[in-house]
């Protein structure tokens, strides 16, 4: 037998040895692992590690399309210690909590509007905020006109699962008054007078609804979030509007929503050859109240923001390597950093700078 072969059989049978082991000790091995994981991410809140100042972490960056790389529209807005949510898609609170930063420190919730993408994972939201976070009261969900028969509504779909809890754990555990949400409606000005409100203005931060061309969704907003010489603007669902360009004027992020209508003609066409023709048509309507990469380029560079951020991405990207088609000419219209929005990204702006710090937190 020559070396190499007494070498190759020597590896192999030293293989084979390693792996009875681990069957042999499966269970323990895999208890301590879990141990260990357990240990790390229990209890998780990167939220008092962070600089003083503005944090945008995205929670979720897709659409209605089904995409397992990214949850329904959520991004988390962290200004100081106060941690606020905009948008709640479906996927997006699982998200939250892997990214560490813990429902129960949810002061507020912001609904941009109320197709179903946005607001279909509340329920987990605020199940979350109250389980861990024993509140004496519902959890804040502002929105325009009509945000409380959202509220009110998802209430009543979990008024049964809020009493079993109730029972289960004691009232003491789970506090009968801070299950579910409360509405928090505001009316912006008439169209044209404005078309802007301050919806929270405390402690330093500020917080201005305006109003986005979503047609015929009605109403439709956007937010504008200041603190401390920093800001981030989040458009929510709208094609492109003069009314993005002026609240995200000298904006440091802003974060779009985008659609690429020539990766979309692709699935109106395959639905259509499939004879899927109300799903084709589907694809046709969509293309008029969204906004292309290069029109939320082009309100980038009018408004002078920063940084671009792109979310609600449609259709889907699974891989990198599409970004490109995706994006298209937008690099031709804003000259600065075009980011194409990932669930799990968070961007850090330190009170009163002007850096922008960037990580992935899973």
């Amino acid at each position: 037998m020559t070396r190499k072969t007494r070498w190759i059989l020597g590896t192999l049978m030293a293989a084979v040895t390693a792996t009875l082991l681990v069957l042999a000790f499966q269970r323990p091995i895999a208890t301590a692992l879990l141990e260990q994981m357990v240990h790390k991410y229990v209890g998780l809140n990167i939220i008092p590690d962070l600089p003083d100042g503005l944090h945008l972490a995205l929670c979720g960056t897709g659409s209605p399309f089904p995409d397992p790389t990214r949850a329904g529209p959520c991004s988390a807005i962290i200004a100081g210690e106060r941690l606020f949510i905009i948008d709640t898609g479906e996927g997006s609170a699982r998200n939250l909590g892997y990214m560490g930063i813990p429902a129960a420190k949810i002061e507020a919730i912001f609904l941009t509007h109320f197709h179903s993408d946005h607001i279909d994972g509340i329920g987990p939201f605020l199940l979350q905020r109250w389980g861990v976070g024993t509140f004496q009261t519902p959890t804040p969900v502002y929105g325009p006109i009509g945000v409380e028969q959202v509220v009110d509504g998802f209430r009543a779909a979990y008024v049964l699962d809020f009493g079993y809890r109730v029972a289960h754990h004691t009232p003491k555990i789970m506090p009968p008054g801070g299950s579910g949400g409360k509405g928090m409606p505001f009316t912006l000005p008439p169209t044209g007078q404005g078309d802007q409100v301050v919806v929270l203005d405390d402690k330093g931060l500020k917080v201005t609804a305006f109003r986005v061309d979503h047609a015929p969704i009605d109403p439709a907003v956007g937010y504008r979030f200041d603190y401390k010489g920093r800001s981030i603007v989040i458009t929510g669902d709208t094609k492109k509007t003069p009314s993005v360009q002026a609240l995200a004027k000298g904006v440091d992020i802003l974060v779009h929503e985008a659609l690429q209508p020539t990766l979309v003609k692709i699935l109106e066409t395959e639905f259509a050859n499939k004879n899927q023709n109300n799903m084709s048509q589907v694809m046709r309507d969509i293309l008029n109240y969204h906004t292309t990469p290069e029109e939320a380029a082009a309100q980038a560079a009018v408004a002078g923001a920063k940084e671009l951020v792109l979310n609600h991405i449609v259709p889907p990207l699974p891989l990198r390597f599409a970004y490109p088609a995706f994006l298209g000419d937008a690099a031709k219209f804003y000259d600065k950093t075009i980011t194409v929005g990932e669930d799990g990204m968070l961007f850090s702006l330190p009170a009163n700078s002007t850096t922008i710090d960037r990580k992935r937190l899973y």
